[in-house]
């Protein structure tokens, strides 16, 4: 399951979303198709079935959204904005 951290914020935009990283002030600017992604991790969806869901929704190939979720989950790992847990 996929979580913010406690110190992180966000805020649905009319483009997607924006997250606060509170420990050093720095924002981070999803677009709608990345808020959608996190929005659907937040709420409990495993990374196979926002894949699914993505697929089905936009015209991409089920490859390349699997890779598109496993690397904005990444990122976000990476930037310290999120947690995963099994």
């Amino acid at each position: 399951m996929t979580q913010l951290r406690p110190d992180v914020a966000c805020c649905p935009t009319e483009d997607g979303m924006v997250l606060l990283d509170e420990r050093d002030g720095r924002y981070w600017q999803l677009n709608a198709t990345g808020a959608t992604v996190l929005q659907a991790l937040l709420d409990g969806a495993t990374p196979e079935q926002v894949t699914d869901r993505l697929a089905a929704a936009r015209p991409v190939a089920p490859e390349r959204a699997a890779a598109d979720v496993a690397a904005l989950i990444d990122q976000l790992t990476h930037a310290g904005l999120v947690t995963s847990t099994p």
